[in-house]
C-alpha cells in the first residue's frame, strides 16, 4: 500500500478536528451520506433520458449528448475544484459542492416550467459540476483517512453506499417521472401531442423539488459537523520541491487516468440506454416505466459486487479482483450484444455486478505511491470522469447499426480495464 495513506493516518491521527471520543467512524458514516446523494443523482438521469427523449423528440445522439454534457462538467470543474480546496479547505468544499448541486435542481425545476432542451442542459452542468467538487474532496478524503492497508476496501464499501443511492433512484425516477407521465406508461411506438409533452415536461418540477430539499438539508448538517482535518500528507508540496517530483514517473497513475475515462464510458453507456433497449420488443418489450424498474437490478448488482469486493480485497489483492471483474463483464456484454429475449436482459443487468468494483478500485490503485502528490492526482482521476460523455459515441452507433450492436463498445472498453489491471496497475518498488 502506498506511504501516502499511513503518512495521512499519521498527521491526522484519529481525533483530530473533532471533539474528545469522537471518532473517523462517524465522519467516514457522514460522508458516506455524500456518496449517496450523488449516486442518487446520477441516477436519476437514467430515467430522465427516456423522458427528455420522448418530451423534446430526441433520437439517441441527441438523447446520450445530455448525458455528455454532464460529464463534460467533470473536465471543466475538476482542476478549479481542487484550487478551490485549497483555499477554503475540503469541508467547505463539501457543503459548497451540495448547495451547487441544490442550485442545479432549482434549475430543473426552472427548465420543466418552460420547457426547454437547453436550459435543461446547463443546470444538468451546473449539477454534475457541484458533484465533481464533492468527488475530488471526498474520495481522496476517503482514501487516506484510515489504516492504509485497507484503502481499496474502505473506498469499495463507501461507495456501495453511493450504489444504494444508484439502486433507489430508477424507483424514485420511475414513479415521480415516469410513472406520471404519459411517454413513462406508453409503449415505445406511442406518438405524444404537444400538450402531453407540455404535461411530461412539468412531471419533473416535483422530484427536482424533494432533491434540492435534502441538498440544503445535507448540506447543513456537513457545515454544523467537525470532520477530521486530512493531515498534511495531501497537501500540495511546496513550489520548489514539487520541481524535483512528477506525476508521471508513475505508471498506476498514467494508465490509471485512461482506464477511469474508459470504465466510465461502459458504466454510462449501458446505464443511460438500459431502459430504451429492454423495452425493445425482441429484448422484453417493456414500457419505460416497467423498465425503469428493472434498472434498479443493475444498480443493485453494483452495490451488492462492492459490499462483497470490499470483504474479498480484505484478503486479495485489488489487481487480481479487479481483472476478475473486468473479464466477466467482457462475458456478460457479448451475451448482450449476440443473443436476445431475457438472456440478453439479465447479461446486461449482471454487468452491474463485475461493474460494482471497478471506479473505487482503480481510483485507490492510481494514488497508489503518489504520498504528497495524492491531491493533485485525485483532481486528475476524477477529471477522467468525463470519459462519460463519450456515451454520444455508443448514441451515434446505436443510430448507425442499432442500439444492441452499440454495445460492442463496452465489451471493448472492459479489455483496457483487463490490461490495466495485470500490468498498468503496478508500480515502483520505491513507491
Amino acid at each position: 500500500m502506498p506511504p501516502v495513506a499511513s503518512s495521512a493516518a499519521a498527521s491526522a491521527a484519529p481525533g483530530e478536528g473533532l471533539p474528545p471520543g469522537a471518532s473517523y467512524g462517524r465522519a467516514l458514516a457522514l460522508l458516506a451520506t455524500l456518496f449517496f446523494m450523488w449516486g442518487f443523482i446520477t441516477v436519476i438521469n437514467n430515467t430522465l433520458l427516456p423522458h427528455l427523449r420522448a418530451v423534446f423528440d430526441l433520437n439517441y445522439t441527441q438523447t446520450t449528448l445530455i448525458e455528455s454534457v454532464w460529464f463534460i462538467a467533470y473536465f471543466v470543474a475538476s482542476i478549479p475544484s481542487a484550487k478551490l480546496i485549497e483555499k477554503i479547505g475540503y469541508k467547505m468544499a463539501m457543503v459548497t459542492g451540495l448547495l451547487i448541486m441544490a442550485a442545479g435542481a432549482l434549475g430543473m425545476m426552472v427548465a420543466a416550467s418552460i420547457p426547454s432542451y437547453g436550459v435543461t442542459l446547463v443546470m444538468l452542468f451546473v449539477i454534475a459540476s457541484g458533484i465533481t467538487l464533492l468527488q475530488v474532496a471526498a474520495n481522496p478524503y476517503v482514501a487516506v483517512v484510515g489504516p492504509a492497508e485497507t484503502a481499496s476496501s474502505r473506498l469499495t464499501l463507501v461507495q456501495a453506499l453511493n450504489s444504494a443511492g444508484t439502486m433507489l433512484a430508477p424507483l424514485f425516477g420511475a414513479y415521480l417521472i415516469l410513472g406520471r407521465s404519459k411517454s413513462g406508461t406508453a409503449t415505445a411506438a406511442t406518438v405524444l401531442t404537444p400538450a402531453e409533452r407540455l404535461a411530461d415536461a412539468h412531471s419533473v418540477i416535483l422530484p427536482y423539488g424533494l432533491v434540492a430539499a435534502v441538498l440544503v438539508v445535507l448540506a447543513v448538517v456537513i457545515a454544523r459537523y467537525p470532520l477530521p482535518a486530512m493531515g498534511s500528507a495531501t497537501s500540495r508540496m511546496a513550489a520548489a520541491e514539487r520541481k524535483h517530483h512528477s506525476l508521471w514517473a508513475h505508471r498506476n497513475l498514467v494508465f490509471g487516468i485512461p482506464a477511469i475515462f474508459i470504465y466510465l464510458i461502459a458504466e454510462i453507456g449501458v446505464a443511460n440506454l438500459f431502459v430504451n433497449f429492454v423495452s425493445q420488443g425482441d429484448i422484453a418489450n417493456l414500457t419505460h416505466e416497467q423498465a425503469g424498474r428493472y434498472l434498479t437490478f443493475l444498480w443493485g448488482g453494483m452495490m451488492v459486487g462492492r459490499f462483497a469486493g470490499g470483504a474479498i480485497m480484505q484478503r486479495v489483492r485489488a489487481e487480481t479482483v479487479l481483472a476478475l471483474a473486468a473479464v466477466g463483464a467482457f462475458v456478460v456484454m457479448m451475451i448482450t450484444v449476440f443473443t436476445h429475449g431475457p438472456v440478453a436482459m439479465w447479461a446486461l443487468i449482471s454487468v452491474g455486478l463485475f461493474h460494482s468494483i471497478m471506479f473505487p478500485t482503480i481510483f485507490t490503485l492510481g494514488i497508489k505511491g503518489l504520498g504528497p502528490l495524492t491531491e493533485e492526482a485525485s483532481g486528475l482521476l476524477i477529471m477522467a470522469i468525463a470519459g462519460g460523455a463519450l456515451v454520444v459515441v455508443q448514441g451515434k452507433l446505436a443510430d448507425a447499426f442499432g442500439l444492441q450492436t452499440s454495445f460492442l463498445l463496452t465489451a471493448a472498453c472492459e479489455l483496457y480495464i483487463i490490461f490495466y489491471a495485470l500490468w498498468g496497475a503496478k508500480t515502483k518498488k520505491t513507491d
